[in-house]
């Protein structure tokens, strides 16, 4: 049997243990496969683009477990009372081929998310920082303001979105967090100015200036969330060339990510390398640090093997015959037969053992 983990399976299992407890033991997980990262089988995600959105999938294995994510990227499906993201994904038993799991992704992808961009300012923002600028206040804002401040002590937030209603969401939605300090910014300018970290979280399928370059100060690190695919990017070329930049997995950031505005050989380091040691993240306090974020598979798979383990700490989810319960493995067909077949296929096999009806 497979377990399948629902939209309101997940959430009960994220409330068991509260998000930011969700968040940290994700934020382990990941750190623990990205140290792993000669051990998985990766590529870029497999995507189809239209003009209105994108439609991906995206595999990887450590040999052991073998995940994959449906995910779509639609920015106008608002309009249409849908998610601009949703998602579901398996992991599978490497040594039999086994779905292990089946699940929702769409809510998972945005604590996924968040948990990154945590893992990734651990090594490149400086550890003072204690204030953080968020521009664009749609589905991810709110988990990306949680995870910030309690896995890294950020307290002070400044919220900015061309939507006034989108930052009012916000703040409803962060009340129950009283020791996080919001602002409601005017503008740009007025959201990062102190800013230690700045989180572009913008949809727009362009090239986008989210964020001047001449409001970008000595310091600060940038977490481009938004940015994911070919033609939508939120930062100038000219702050890429300022910044020490970070990325996932290279081959798929250079197509999507930021880094797609730069030279093809344009400098980057790993988020591997910075996570193993092998590379600094940040080098001097004033240096401005860049994570260029578009999600990688293997965030998913880090995920989904939390998700399995919950469910079966929790006794989550439900167990479904996604693959058939067959007393003979080899006889397939069993499945299509109907009462009425019960005893014409008696018959038949007593005529097999008779002898009587025999490929011999």
């Amino acid at each position: 049997m497979t377990r399948f983990i629902d939209t309101h399976s997940l959430t009960a299992m994220v409330q068991h243990v509260g998000v930011s407890g969700f968040l940290q033991q994700l934020v382990a997980y990941m750190d623990a496969d990205f140290r792993n990262w000669s051990r998985f089988e990766k590529s870029a995600r497999l995507a189809s683009h239209t003009e209105i959105g994108v439609i991906e999938l995206m595999p990887v294995t450590d040999g052991q477990y073998y995940g994959f994510k449906y995910v779509n990227g639609h920015p106008a499906n608002a309009t249409h009372g849908l998610p601009t993201v949703m998602a579901f994904g398996a992991l599978c038993d490497v040594e039999t081929g086994t779905p292990l799991l089946l699940s929702e992704l769409t809510l998972s992808t945005a604590l996924r998310t968040a948990a990154t961009s945590v893992l990734a300012a651990r090594y490149q923002a400086r550890p003072d920082a204690r204030r953080m600028a968020i521009i664009g206040c749609g589905a991810q804002s709110e988990f990306q303001a949680i995870a910030f401040h309690r896995t890294l002590g950020i307290n002070d937030m400044a919220l900015f979105d061309t939507d006034a209603r989108a930052k009012t969401k916000v703040m409803r939605n962060l009340a129950a967090y009283p020791e996080l300090r919001l602002t409601c910014a005017d503008g740009v300018a007025d959201a990062v100015a102190g800013a230690d970290i700045i989180t572009t979280l913008t949809a727009s399928k362009r090239h986008a200036d989210v964020v001047p370059v001449d409001l970008i100060q000595p310091g600060v690190h940038i977490n481009a969330v938004g940015g994911d695919c070919p033609g939508k990017t939120e930062l100038h070329p000219d702050v890429l060339l300022r910044s020490r930049i970070v990325v996932e997995y290279e081959p798929q950031t250079r197509h999507e990510g930021e880094i797609q505005q730069l030279p093809p050989d344009s400098p980057v380091t790993a988020l591997w390398q910075v996570i193993q040691g092998t590379a600094p993240g940040r080098e001097t306090p004033d240096e401005i640090t860049l994570f260029d974020s578009v999600g990688f598979a293997l965030e998913d798979f880090s995920t989904l093997r939390l998700l399995h383990d919950m469910a079966q700490q929790q006794g989550a989810g439900q167990d479904i015959a996604l693959v058939p319960d067959l007393d003979n493995p080899r006889d397939l067909f069993q499945l299509m037969r109907t009462p009425a077949d019960a005893e014409d296929h008696a018959g038949a096999g007593a005529a097999v053992e008779q002898g009587t009806r025999s490929c011999a």
